[in-house]
Order: C-alpha cells, then sequence, then structure tokens
C-alpha cells in the first residue's frame, strides 16, 4: 500500500501536481514534468495517478498499482512522484483532490499542471473555476491543442490572470487565480496513441 501514500513534503516546498490516468505513462508526461520543474522553479512534482477518469471510460484500464509501477519506471527522477493517493482519499473528482491535499499539507505552494489539450476541455470539469481559485496553475503546451486551449472557455474566463512566462518562477507564490502557458519543446506522444498502437500490435 505504500504507492498510495502521500510523497515526502514539508512547509515551504513548492510542488506542482500532475494528475491523469497515466494509461500509460509516456515520455510526454516526463517531458512536460521537467519543463515544469525548470521553468516553474519547483522543489517537486507529484505524479497523482487516478483510479479513474469521470469523463472518460474505465472498463479496460490497466490497475492502479500496475499503471503507478509503470509510471515510476518511466519518471526515473529524484524529483518526480509516483502516487496514487487519490484512492486512499476516496476523491471522485480533481477538485475534491486537491482541497484534500491542501487540508493534509499545510504550507506546501502547490501548483496544478495539466496540458494544454486539458485547458481546451477544462470547463467542462466539475468545479473548474473553484479548481483555478484554489491553486495557481500551469498549463503545458501540447501539439495540435495550442489555439483551442487559448480560444477555450475557461482560458477566455481565466485571461485576466494569466501571467507571462518570463514570471513562471514566482507562480507557486503567486495567490490564484494565477496561471501561466509554457510553450516549450514537446512530445507528440499520447497516451491514447499508444494505447491504439498496443492494439494494433
Amino acid at each position: 500500500m505504500e504507492h498510495l501514500r502521500l510523497p515526502p513534503h514539508a512547509p515551504g516546498l513548492r510542488i506542482g501536481l500532475f494528475g491523469g490516468t497515466f494509461n500509460p505513462a509516456h515520455d510526454g508526461h516526463r517531458m512536460a514534468s521537467l519543463t515544469a520543474l525548470r521553468r516553474l522553479q519547483l522543489d517537486r512534482i507529484w505524479w497523482l495517478v487516478t483510479p479513474g477518469n469521470p469523463l472518460k471510460d474505465n472498463t479496460a484500464l490497466p490497475s492502479l498499482a500496475q499503471r503507478i509501477r509503470f509510471g515510476r519506471k518511466l519518471a526515473d527522477h529524484s524529483k518526480i512522484h509516483v502516487t496514487g493517493i487519490e484512492a486512499m482519499l476516496r476523491t471522485r473528482y480533481t477538485a475534491d483532490t486537491l482541497r484534500a491535499l491542501k487540508r493534509r499539507c499545510p504550507g506546501v505552494n502547490f501548483v496544478w499542471i495539466m496540458g494544454s489539450d486539458n485547458l481546451a476541455s477544462f470547463h467542462r470539469w466539475n468545479e473548474w473555476r473553484a479548481i483555478a481559485r484554489m491553486m495557481p496553475m500551469a498549463v503545458i503546451d501540447r501539439p495540435g491543442s495550442t489555439h483551442s486551449a487559448v480560444a477555450s472557455p475557461a482560458a477566455n474566463w481565466l485571461s485576466r490572470w494569466r501571467i507571462s512566462e518570463s514570471q513562471g518562477a514566482a507562480l507557486a507564490l503567486t495567490k490564484p487565480p494565477a496561471w501561466v502557458f509554457l510553450h516549450g519543446r514537446r512530445s507528440e506522444l499520447s497516451s491514447t496513441m499508444l494505447r491504439q498502437q498496443a492494439e494494433r500490435d
């Protein structure tokens, strides 16, 4: 049950939270994490491997333990911690998970991290405005979703709180709502593409 525990943390640390099913984890996740660590000057990133995405069909989803094990092998970085804490918290939605983590980790400076493809559909998430008000957010550019992300209803609502990339290092200490759109090296990989490839093979 070690994979269901909270990773090490302490007041004052800057920790990025990167959530998803990670089915499977791939180099794009790692690349986005390394970008966030560097550009936001984070101390750590937690991959929050969810038991299941409420917006997706989870019938063929591999076990949580399998996905965490593969994620840890792929991440292979001292500052990236892979955890299934959401299963222990028994939370279904991101907003509830983030509330629980803030309660359990007082004084930690959390940043919510997501790909630009998620920003494009962020307005469909449960309590998405509450998430934006709860902690600063970093959106990592992904191939094929740049325009749909910045033109999305959520990006439109959030536009007044967007900070420039050059200020990214201050994001973790910025009072929310606050967010940054990070451009940089991008990976064409996606979990969906890898699953489809595996099915063909």
